[in-house]
């Protein structure tokens, strides 16, 4: 029977990633600059493109080194476009696998671990928040290695060195999911037990000899990220109220400050853990966990099913805690600090649901088979959808390929993107397309990541004159900006109405797809 429910779980597993294997094109906003970044990392001396004349490395800790830098060396193996599927596989396929090993760390049943599998996807993932979400499975393994260092007497030193060089990983990924373990790790220290803590009665001392290893653990994260918070937050920031991507004051102040009411976070709380097709139909798995959860909770209740042995009192709460933790992060903290971190408490709904959802009570083990049957389901009812629209959206997003295609060598993009919508998902995921040609092509475009300090690459002078905000086109001055690109992608309003100054005086090559339009000049 073990054997079979490794293959149903594995079933689950496959089937959780299947969507992403779709096409070439994902609909996830921020995504398109990722990708063309971690070109630019991969190709930064080819001369062929224009990478070499306008990024250079940054040398420095930030929080998207991790993810860049990982599919940077896939993509030695394979293009990029897979190389970053692979990584998203392995994301999806973590959140389950990293929340089965801190389950069996804190002595519980592994089979709710597959009810994490929906929350890989949503808001976050939609936004092309990659960096976060990959630390999620990293937090996850994080604090099971905690439990252990502590727990397990014979391999404590083992565990406490993977534990530190987790707690690194995570960091590299993103600091978020850091500031959460900087929270959740002290709680399971007051809350996790050693098999000494019954013959060291009230001597401190012999109390602490058993956590020296897990504290120890977390010392080169610790520093690392000390190392950071003085070298990012500790740089004066620019402060330009009203302006985007600037901070509106100082960091912590009120001006600088975005907040929703606990009220519209608590009614927002399902709404981002799926929210990604305009059919709706990816609740249906959101819907199908909790229901498995819910009989999961009957069952373990009715059943009275006695604690595992290495749970007491107190312990057998911890990931309930652990959850209501990121909840109450997700209520209370700012949606924004402008200037440093955005969308910051709509993360955490990520974090807080999978944990939340796996504190079932432990039941018999026939129960146990059939909830882990209709956990492994609840992984269908989330790829079959997914699956049909991330086909769509590769379909609708297939004609940026043909304007790739139709672009000179080292272009540079003006991205002019009044439509961002698509016909399948609900987010702006054709926000960042311009960086699509870029990337197909070796050129630039007039918005890159490389401008904010979370990027591992810099410009190497000046950023190409654009608008203050990608989301603002409409602010677009032909005279002021033009001269810089040679190429510009539209989509929305007629190429004649937004460039009649190039259309009327050099004659230009235009290539119309769709809602799409490609403008070259001669």
């Amino acid at each position: 029977m073990l054997a079979r429910s490794r293959i149903v779980y594995g079933a689950a597993l496959l089937a959780a990633v299947a969507p992403l294997w779709m096409g070439a094109h994902l609909p996830m906003v921020d995504l398109p600059q990722h990708l063309h970044l971690i070109s630019v990392l991969h190709r930064l001396q080819d001369p062929s493109t224009l990478y070499p004349q306008w990024f250079a490395l940054r040398g420095e800790l930030t929080p998207y080194l991790g993810y860049y830098y990982v599919v940077h060396l896939l993509n030695w193996l394979m293009p990029e476009v897979w190389a970053n599927a692979l990584f998203l596989s392995a994301y999806v396929a973590g959140m389950a696998l990293g929340l089965a090993f801190l389950l069996s760390s804190l002595g519980r049943p592994t089979w709710p671990s597959l009810l994490a599998l929906p929350f890989a996807y949503g808001d976050s993932f939609a936004w092309g928040f990659v960096n976060y979400c990959a630390a999620l499975p990293l937090c996850f393994l994080c604090m099971g290695l905690f439990v252990r260092a502590i727990s397990d007497v014979p391999r404590r030193k083992a565990w406490a060195v993977g534990l530190g060089a987790t707690l690194v990983a995570v960091l590299l990924f993103h600091v978020q999911v850091f500031a959460y373990l900087g929270l959740a790790l002290p709680l399971l220290l007051a809350t996790t037990s050693a098999p000494e803590d019954a013959a060291a009665g009230r001597d401190w001392k012999a109390l602490a000899r058993p956590r020296v290893y897990a504290i120890a653990g977390v010392a080169p994260g610790v520093a690392l990220f000390l190392a950071w918070v003085v070298g990012r937050l500790g740089a004066p920031a620019e402060i330009a109220p009203g302006q985007p991507w600037k901070a509106w004051g100082p960091m912590l102040s009120k001006e600088n400050l975005s907040f929703k009411t606990p009220a519209q976070n608590w009614a927002e709380f399902p709404q981002v853990l799926a929210n990604m097709l305009r059919d709706r139909t990816d609740r249906y798995a959101l819907y199908a966990v909790v229901a498995v959860a819910a009989a999961g909770w009957a069952l373990g209740l009715a059943t009275q099913t006695r604690q595992a042995p290495s749970e007491g009192r107190i312990e057998r709460f911890r990931l309930l805690v652990l959850g209501l933790l990121a909840a109450g992060l997700f209520l209370t903290l700012p949606f924004d600090i402008r200037g440093y971190m955005y969308y910051l408490n709509t993360r955490y709904a990520h974090l807080a649901a999978p944990l939340l959802l796996a504190a079932v009570p432990p039941v018999q083990l026939r129960v146990a088979r059939a909830l882990t049957a209709a956990a492994a389901l609840s992984a269908l009812v989330l790829a079959l959808p997914l699956a049909r629209a991330f086909r769509a959206f590769d379909a609708e997003a297939t004609p940026l390929d043909a304007l790739a295609a139709a672009a000179g060598p080292r272009p540079m993009v003006m991205g002019l993107i009044f439509d961002t919508s698509s016909q399948v998902v609900n987010h702006p995921v054709f926000l960042h397309a311009a960086t699509v040609i870029a990337r197909e092509r070796g050129g630039a475009s007039n918005f890159s990541f490389a401008s904010t300090p979370h990027s591992p690459l810099k410009y190497r002078a000046s950023p190409p004159a654009t608008f203050p905000s990608e989301w603002h086109p409409e602010q677009f001055d032909y005279a002021r900006m033009g001269p810089a690109y040679d190429t510009f992608l539209i989509r929305g309003p007629a190429p004649e109405r937004v460039l009649p100054e190039l259309l009327n005086a050099s004659g230009p090559t235009v290539e119309r797809v769709g809602p799409w339009s490609l403008v070259r000049r001669r």
